[in-house]
């Protein structure tokens, strides 16, 4: 029979601790959620400026629904370009100093149309080896020469670089801004330098830094001083800081119009309901006026890592709010995840193939609408799990010691 195998599939991940299992959230994003029926002190939403529930951003969208209605009806190019799709764009492209900007109905659809739309099999894409899936997906689907570059590592690219010289073909460069995983930054000032050194196109993926960091939460290509000459192709989501929902793609005249006419999940697809439009250009207004949430936010982050490098656990090198705690193997972060939902604590364990076998960890994340308080919880539960022989011994173990 044509498929029998899924079921020993599906009993192989669980064997090995990689299963993944729905929750229901029954309450807005916030810093306290309801789900499955329990309330917990969460930290593992994207919702970085805790702008989700915002009320300025419900009732502009609820105004806009009384206005436009709930759906679009349409593709873009069809009937479905509203006018408040159109106001944000222009004002995203103003926000981020670029000539024009493109809405998507989600990142994962805006690197898949842009990296398509723009490389064939005659090119060369090159890609960072921890950058989102959507990025390597978008690059494995353009049919380009595909290749991998360590993790940040500036002489790595340029190598690949070096050696992918075939006349008539284009090369582009694609990163992550701000990494999902690990919350690090990349070296965007050293690979827009390595782009123009061998006439290539440099690609940012900046979904977790827009709203953050940058003069005015402008992102991590403004934090480095770049401009579009040095990056051509931005992209960002709506539905991390932004609290909303949705996509954009920021580049050159030329660069947009092209999407628009070649980008296939551009063209064939429904475009995002009016009324997420209205609520993400009231949104853009909050992230530009109220720089006290990213400073809110650093004083979380310095508290938290602090707090953590006292009590021994292995951080990584992040100024984000992505705070990941590195636990090594599956096994052991889903018993620190189950450990702190028990005493309330809401905490995503990620595993493989999230990210690379030994390196499974507590992905903890922060936002505007935690306080200092939630945080110095966070650290006495953390350092009554130490006193659990099993999950320190566990921990201990995966350190090495």
């Amino acid at each position: 029979m044509a498929f029998d195998n899924l079921a020993e599939k599906l009993a192989q991940r669980k064997a090995e601790s990689l299963y993944r299992r729905r929750r229901v959230l029954q309450s807005p994003q916030g810093a306290t959620v309801c789900v499955d029926g329990q309330n917990f002190l969460a930290f593992c939403s994207n919702d970085y400026l805790g702008l989700a529930n915002d009320s300025r951003l419900k009732a502009a969208m609820v105004d806009a629904v009384n206005l436009s209605g709930v759906g679009s009806g349409a593709s873009h190019l069809v009937n479905g370009h509203h006018e408040q799709h159109h106001l944000l764009e222009e004002e995203l492209a103003e926000f981020l100093g670029v000539e024009r900007v493109l809405c998507f109905s989600s990142g994962y659809m805006a690197n898949i149309g842009t990296v398509n739309a723009l490389l064939g099999k005659q090119d060369h894409v090159f890609e960072d080896r921890l950058n989102h899936a959507s990025l390597l997906d978008a690059g494995l689907l353009s049919g380009a020469r595909f290749h991998r570059y360590l993790h940040a590592d500036v002489a790595s690219l340029n190598s690949k670089l070096s050696r992918a010289m075939h006349p008539g073909s284009e090369r582009l460069v694609i990163t992550d801004g701000v990494f999902s995983m690990d919350g690090d930054v990349a070296p965007l000032a050293e690979l827009a330098q390595a782009c123009r050194q061998h006439d290539a196109w440099l690609m940012v993926d900046d979904a977790h830094g827009y709203g953050v960091i940058g003069k005015g939460g402008r992102g991590a290509v403004n934090a480095a001083g770049l401009s579009v000459k040095d990056v051509p192709l931005q992209v960002g989501t709506l539905g991390k800081a932004f609290g909303t929902s949705g996509a954009f793609v920021a580049g050159d005249e030329t660069t947009i119009e092209t999407l628009i006419q070649f980008a296939r999940s551009y063209i064939y697809t429904t475009a995002m309901p009016p009324s997420i439009a209205a609520a993400t250009r009231k949104s853009l207004q909050i992230v530009m006026a109220e720089d006290w949430r990213r400073q809110h936010l650093a004083t979380l982050i310095a508290a938290f890592r602090k707090g953590c490098e006292q009590l021994g656990f292995r951080l990584m090198s992040s100024t984000t709010p992505i705070q990941p705690i590195l636990m090594g193997t599956a096994d052991l972060a889903i018993r620190w995840s189950l450990f702190l939902q028990e005493k309330g604590i809401l905490i995503t364990a990620i595993r493989p193939p999230t990210v690379p076998a030994g390196t499974s960890r507590l992905r903890i994340t922060f936002t505007a609408a935690h306080t200092e308080a939630d945080v110095m919880r966070l650290i006495d539960q953390l350092k009554i799990g130490l006193r659990n022989p099993e999950l320190a011994k566990a921990l201990r173990c995966e350190d090495g010691q």
